[in-house]
């Protein structure tokens, strides 16, 4: 069993409250980097850390695999693509989130029911804004949810409009909006609409999910009018036929 340090961690020295240790430890070795360090060994993390470098080396085996960091062909260690990816989700939400969260809250407060806006991530659709219906019996679906691309109207929309073929999104692209029944959840109906931004490009889906024996074909339309009302907030130029 390795002695005890002389002086404790940086992770222990500010734990979080209730939180877990080796939590601390391994957050600890992602705020080492500052700026210029393109890559760091396995000393610098230690020393900067004031932890063993066995537990350094273990911690980094989990930041590596969530790729959190990796490690360059020098043996040392950069920050790994992932934390790219959770920027760029963070940067999106922060934006849209002021532009955006007015027309889905109006649309919440017009339908009583649940409105998410949906972006493609890779084979997956990432929930990035969410607001609740204010009723008890709704989907149970939180911001930064992944869900499946191929199942739901928020997915059918999104790959509708990045290209899948067959008559289903051929349909969606002819009408702008969709309606679909039990097809990501039994019991579940959404409808979905494009918002498109200033370049003309898709920014993500517009969804409303609602239990199915709550469904009114007046959804649609006025999923498919806050829809509009989300691009105009974006600057957003292309129109979308009804």
């Amino acid at each position: 069993m390795p002695k005890k340090a002389a002086q404790a961690s940086v992770a222990d020295q500010d734990a979080a409250p209730g939180g877990a240790a080796a939590v601390d430890r391994a957050l600890s070795l992602l705020a080492c980097y500052r700026a210029g360090d393109a890559a760091l060994s396995l000393a610098e993390l230690a020393e900067r850390t004031q932890l063993y470098k066995s537990t350094v080396l273990r911690l980094l085996a989990s930041l590596v695999h969530a790729r959190l960091l990796q490690r360059t062909a020098d043996g040392l260690y950069g920050l790994g693509p992932e934390l790219a990816r959770l920027s760029a989700i963070y940067t999106a939400s922060f934006s849209l989130e002021a532009q955006l969260m007015p027309v889905m809250r109006e649309l919440v407060a017009t339908t009583q029911e649940s409105v998410s806006l949906h972006v493609r991530q890779g084979e997956h659709r990432l929930c990035l804004l969410r607001v609740d219906s204010p009723q008890v019996l709704r989907d149970h679906v939180r911001a930064g949810d992944i869900l499946p691309l191929d199942r739901g109207a928020g997915g059918r929309v999104l790959l509708a409009f990045t290209g899948a073929r067959g008559r289903l999104y051929a349909q969606i692209r002819r009408d702008g909006v969709v309606m679909l029944s039990d097809d990501r959840v039994p019991g579940v109906t959404g409808v979905s609409a494009p918002v498109w931004g200033p370049a003309g490009e898709l920014v993500g889906a517009l969804t409303l999910t609602l239990p199915t024996q709550r469904a009114q074909t007046a959804f649609i339309a006025a999923v498919h009018d806050a829809a509009r009302a989300a691009t105009r907030c974006l600057g957003g130029s292309r129109a979308v036929a009804r």
